[in-house]
């Protein structure tokens, strides 16, 4: 089985302005990977960071439709916290923003591939 870290801008994705095809495609794909994820095909990964993010939305239902969706279909692993620590630090020096570098150090930890729509973390 293959694991997945889906950073919460993905998560988000189902929640954004359908009008671009991009987000619509990107919001199919979305819900495709849940899909493989409950037939048991991708094993989802959450970090601490995506309660941290998840936890600063606004949005009522958008928030709970999140909890519930990572409490449900998400494995919560054991991550080094300290390694986590300074491998994000390393890419907030290489100008990576804060919330995408803890991302990406805890899925090195403990992901097979990393999905993010993020415009910004992709270039």
């Amino acid at each position: 089985m293959k694991s997945i870290y889906i950073d919460v801008c993905t998560l988000c994705r189902p929640f954004d302005n359908q009008n671009s095809m991009r987000i619509r495609l990107e919001t199919d794909a979305f819900y495709l990977i849940l899909d493989k994820t409950q037939k048991g095909i991708f094993e989802l990964i959450t970090s601490p960071v995506h309660y941290r993010e998840i936890i600063d939305i606004s949005d009522v239902h958008e928030k709970h439709h999140l909890l519930s969706l990572v409490n449900e279909l998400s494995v919560y692993t054991e991550f080094n916290s300290l390694t986590a620590r300074k491998r994000a630090e390393e890419l907030v020096l290489l100008k990576f923003g804060l919330a995408d570098s803890a991302h990406i150090a805890f899925a090195e930890q403990s992901a097979d591939f990393f999905l993010t729509c993020d415009e910004k973390l992709l270039r």
